[in-house]
């Protein structure tokens, strides 16, 4: 599984070495859970580089909308109890502004899926090698076209497993464009 991965990643590396895009480098909360108490459970920090291209792999809408436009990702993912996540996947990008009333701001809406080869470390079992990552975000792009993001993302294996408890990490990044 590891092998695939890294071929995947390789493939998208390749395929997008000429495109621009961003390193996302992001600290938030590991194992988010809002309906029950504190003690027993995995909460710890999180820690996330991605890189995201601006290339699309496949236009999948109106020429006018780049909403659909399916663009690549791949990332890294460590917590405080050295659970590690490497990943690939797709995501896609629309100004929140253009999206909700027709005119450009400065908000952009960030959509992902990825899948990928995780090991639990000392945290959280999450039922299998294999698992899947979906994120929804929200960045502000400043001046400079650096952006300044929240995410709310969910790790699970889809029930592929032999249990599926899933984990949701809540996030704040940076984002460098290259």
């Amino acid at each position: 599984m590891l092998k695939l991965i890294i071929a995947i990643s390789v493939i998208f590396v390749s395929s997008t070495s000429f495109a621009k895009g961003y390193n996302v480098f992001s600290i938030g909360i590991y194992d988010v859970e809002f309906d029950r108490d504190l003690q027993g459970n995995y909460i710890t920090s999180d820690f996330r580089y991605e890189v995201r291209f601006d290339k699309s792999l496949l236009d999948i809408g109106p020429e006018e909308d780049n909403f659909f436009y399916l663009k690549p990702l791949f990332g890294l993912e460590l917590t405080g109890k050295k659970a590690t996540y490497i990943y690939s996947g797709v995501y896609l990008e629309d100004n929140l502004g253009k999206l909700v009333s027709g005119k450009n701001s400065k908000w952009i809406f960030t959509p992902s899926f990825a899948t990928g080869y995780y090991d639990d470390g000392d945290g959280k079992k999450l039922g299998n090698k294999l698992e899947f990552r979906t994120t929804l975000e929200i960045s502000y792009q400043k001046e400079n076209d650096d952006r300044i993001g929240i995410s709310f993302g969910h790790i699970s294996n889809a029930n592929i497993g032999n249990k599926n408890p899933g984990v949701e990490i809540i996030s704040l990044s940076y984002q460098k464009p290259f």
